[in-house]
């Protein structure tokens, strides 16, 4: 059977309008640190992306409010938050977001410039295919940095594979398990956006994603496509 990311029906019943962009890529180059045309990317994203910072409070502006909404609708832990506001609040408190490895630091900058969250996974991780769905809970998961398991909650929505999750709340939290490292080859790539208002946001950052990923990290481009209810699943080969 050919190894698929599939948003599943309980995920759309959810988010009936959401769009999911996919970026799957072979042939990456992580190693080492970033060099100096990413570091300048990500330096201008974190210039660029005080102009999603117009409201005073930081859960008022319209990149983070509509995340506070749709967390809403699915089983969190308390304070759970999605990625690109833990991003702008650290542009917001004058930090900025530093480098990490070169992938992720791409992508950070895409989600930065388009204030839309993105993650990445290594694809060669994952145990059969990759699906978003509402959990019944208990889905093993080591987050990065932690020491002992911390199993989804029933009603949680996550990425999951054939032996746990991935991906817990959305975006919120990663697992140590699937993440890049210098050693990722094939990366899956995923931005989403809880409605179907931000399409051409949506299509212009993964284009700076995979132009990037080509030109800097020598990958190839595999699959480039946004995920509708009409369309929920794409190839990862």
């Amino acid at each position: 059977m050919t190894q698929q990311f599939i948003a599943e029906s309980s995920f759309w019943q959810l988010f009936p309008q959401a769009q999911l962009a996919v970026l799957v890529l072979d042939n990456v180059n992580n190693q080492g640190e970033s060099n100096a045309k990413i570091t300048d990317l990500l330096a201008h994203a974190n210039e660029a992306a005080k102009k999603h910072l117009t409201a005073e409070q930081l859960s008022q502006n319209p990149a983070v409010a509509v995340w506070r909404e749709a967390y809403q609708k699915f089983k969190t832990k308390k304070g759970v938050r999605c990625s690109i506001e833990a991003l702008l609040k650290r542009v917001e408190n004058g930090k900025g977001v530093g480098c990490i490895s070169p992938l992720v630091d791409i992508y950070n900058a895409a989600s930065l410039t388009f204030a839309l969250p993105c993650g990445a996974e290594d694809v060669d991780t994952f145990v059969g295919s990759l699906k978003l769905r509402i959990t019944e809970g208990g889905d093993e998961f080591l987050a990065l940095g932690d020491e002992e398991n911390s199993p989804t909650l029933a009603g949680e929505l996550c990425y999951t594979d054939d032996v746990g999750a991935v991906c817990r709340c959305f975006n919120w939290r990663d697992g140590k398990r699937t993440m890049v490292t210098e050693n990722t080859r094939r990366a899956f790539v995923i931005l989403e956006y809880p409605n179907s208002s931000r399409e051409a946001d949506l299509r212009a950052a993964l284009d700076f994603i995979a132009q990037h990923a080509q030109t800097e990290l020598g990958a190839t481009v595999v699959q480039q496509v946004i995920l509708t209810a009409d369309a929920p699943s794409v190839s990862l080969l």
